[in-house]
């Protein structure tokens, strides 16, 4: 099994999760130029692609969507809340009805060797989700756009091999910077984002020896730095574990631009 950050940030997001028969999106939040770009450096196209998965209907995860499945006959899978969010955003176009399936979080589905549980995520949004992926050997899950956690999120991310998890902002930069008064306290509110500390509390709490990877995403462009996310992230996890001896995963961070590297599981 294998994950690569294609694109994470506030401007766009798009993850690629596959094993040997299995090839899944999840999110098409930039342009069908750029994911088969992100593609073709694994040696695959967007003709590969068994199913995109959506987390919500916000357009930097949904940029892409109407393009890619128009011309890849790519089915959708999404909560009804996102699909009918996913229908009234005009810039994404028209798409053949047939292609979307309805999923509800909480209840798995199968596509191809993956196992797939969506679960409730708190975003301002009409039914976002994240995504837990299984294929029997290896489990990934992508969380980003959380605004808090809570027993039933940890609940979700235990047991994992990889995640990929927000990083969304510094506290003090969000408090300091360009956004207007309304809007930071939206992204600092439970429907928002998480906060680098946050994030390195959450994991903290789903930190075990099978956890290999973390790729941080969804950095925002005005109220975060790669290395900040990362160095905030990383100590969080170094004082819990002077008290408490948790692993400590490789931490990467997802660039918004450039492809990551490929996890290999």
């Amino acid at each position: 099994m294998r994950l690569m950050s294609i694109a994470s940030g506030s401007s766009g997001n798009c993850i690629y999760i596959g094993d040997e028969n299995t090839h899944i999106l999840v999110d098409t939040g930039i342009s069908k130029k750029k994911i088969d770009a992100g593609l073709s450096e694994i040696g695959l196209s967007g003709a590969d692609i068994d199913a995109v998965l959506v987390t919500h209907e916000h357009i930097d995860h949904i940029k892409g969507l109407g393009v890619f499945a128009r011309k890849y006959n790519a089915p959708i899978f999404a909560t009804e809340g996102t699909i009918e969010g996913i229908k009234c955003c005009s810039s994404v176009g028209l798409i053949d009805t047939d292609l979307y399936n309805k999923i509800q979080t909480d209840i798995a589905f199968k596509i191809g060797t993956f196992t797939i549980n969506p679960f409730k995520i708190s975003h301002d949004a009409n039914e976002p989700s994240a995504y837990r992926i299984s294929n029997g050997d290896k489990t990934v899950a992508v969380a980003t756009d959380l605004g808090k956690y809570d027993e039933y999120t940890i609940d979700n991310l235990k047991d994992l091999n990889a995640v990929v998890l927000e990083a969304n902002h510094d506290i003090k930069m969000l408090e300091v910077g360009p956004y207007p008064y309304q809007l930071k306290k939206r992204v600092a509110s439970d429907r928002g984002h998480l906060s680098n500390e946050n994030t390195g509390r959450l994991l903290c709490q789903i930190a075990n020896d099978k956890l290999e990877c973390v790729l941080l995403g969804h950095l925002s462009k005005d109220n975060n730095y790669p290395d900040l996310a990362y160095e905030t992230v990383k100590l969080e996890m170094e004082l819990e574990s002077r008290n408490n001896n948790i692993s400590i995963p490789e931490v990467i961070v997802a660039n918004r631009d450039i492809v990551s590297k490929v996890v290999n599981l």
